[in-house]
């Protein structure tokens, strides 16, 4: 049976080749220290943990949940919005629950985009914005990401005739790959460009508690306007610990918000429910954890950076995020450099040019291991200059 065009254009997975690498190499018997993928390597916290337990025993919550989220989750959602952003939400119409961020990111293009639509997606960015472009059957448009314009896309660059086609812009602060943070006047911009051309924006917010030196990250929905062009995507998963717990949201505009909800009523169940009485553990519990968890990635990122400074790499300090987005030696290319650093010192990094053609050049580096076996993997690297 043939695959689709679209699977067929399909490149393999960005992570699911550099697992493949790890694996390999760990069969051979090599100690390996993986920065590669962006998985928080601390526990979920116990009374996130308590919270399933006691509602996976409720057999309430053995049958199917509703597609769009638990109304009490929902409520969870908006509270947190006001209580951190100031943001007011109305839970029945603004928020729909999903299964971690990344299923709706995919999602969102195959609910929007008809054949040969344009997405306006960030290079480099999350391999998923143009990913879930492609398979419903779109066009990626990208936005350079720039060290010189502090990694934000310049909107003026964009052509008028391409604006005028473009039915999503992609957009991710705290940033993955390189860390950058936007400013409000930069989503000011967004809104006002949104509204122009009639494109939703969709903010991808999964590192916004993740962030350095006093920074607290803006959500896209304390810009006035925001809500009548776009909608922010959040997860767990960074915040709490919860990579595999597989539950997220998308909030703001109210239509948007519906399609979104159509859309998943007819390819997927929902949520466990206890996994989402744990979401509200989560989001309504003590938040002590979020702020240790600060705290250990800045030092993290600051072991690093001592040792980055007397390996004369060049990179942008993150102000968010766990990824460190550091330029390739020159003589490299963006994967030569990382399959010698593989090779060489056992140590995974990831190409730049896996998030896109713009991340040539660079590479990303994973705070998600501890700091001695970050001060290890460059101190091996440190070897080989």
């Amino acid at each position: 049976m043939k695959e689709s065009t679209a699977m067929q254009n399909l490149p393999p997975y960005l992570f699911a080749r550099i697992e493949k690498k790890i694996e390999e190499a760990r069969q051979q018997g090599w100690d390996v220290i993986s920065l590669g993928i962006g998985d928080p390597d601390q526990p979920t916290p116990e009374h996130i943990i308590a919270a399933l337990v006691e509602a996976s025993r409720n057999p309430e919550n053995h049958q199917y949940p509703s597609s769009v989220g638990l109304l009490c989750y929902r409520e969870a959602v908006a509270r947190w919005y006001k209580n951190r952003f100031g943001v007011d939400l109305d839970p029945y119409t603004e928020v729909v629950s999903l299964l971690g961020s990344k299923e709706g990111i995919a999602h969102i293009s195959m609910a929007y985009l008809d054949p040969g639509d344009i997405n306006l997606v960030p290079d480099p960015g999350y391999p998923v914005y143009g990913i879930g472009t492609q398979l419903a059957g779109g066009t990626p448009y990208l936005m350079p990401l720039k060290e010189e314009n502090r990694y934000l896309p310049v909107l003026e660059d964009i052509p008028d005739h391409v604006a005028k086609q473009a039915k999503l812009m992609f957009i991710n602060y705290p940033n993955n790959p390189t860390g950058a943070v936007a400013n409000r006047e930069f989503y000011q911009k967004v809104v006002e460009f949104a509204r122009s051309y009639d494109i939703l924006v969709c903010h991808d917010a999964a590192y916004s508690e993740i962030s350095y030196d006093g920074c607290q990250a803006l959500s896209f929905l304390q810009i006035p306007g925001a809500k009548e062009v776009g909608v922010e995507f959040h997860s767990l998963s960074k915040t709490y610990n919860m990579t595999g717990w597989r539950i997220g949201w998308m909030a703001g505009n109210r239509e948007a918000v519906e399609v979104m909800g159509r859309f998943k009523s007819n390819v997927d169940s929902g949520v466990f429910q206890a996994i989402q009485y744990a979401g509200i553990a989560a989001l309504e519990g003590p938040q002590d954890s979020v702020e240790q968890l600060r705290k250990m990635y800045q030092e993290r990122r600051d072991a690093a950076i001592e040792i980055m400074r007397q390996l004369g790499w060049s990179y942008l300090t993150p102000q968010g995020s766990f990824y460190m987005w550091v330029k390739v030696p020159p003589g490299y290319t963006s994967a030569e450099y990382c399959e010698y650093i593989l090779e060489k010192a056992k140590v995974v990094i990831t190409p730049g040019n896996g998030y896109g053609q713009y991340g040539e050049g660079y590479f990303r580096i994973a705070l998600t291991v501890d700091k001695s076996r970050i001060i290890e993997a460059l101190q091996r690297i440190k070897e080989l200059a």
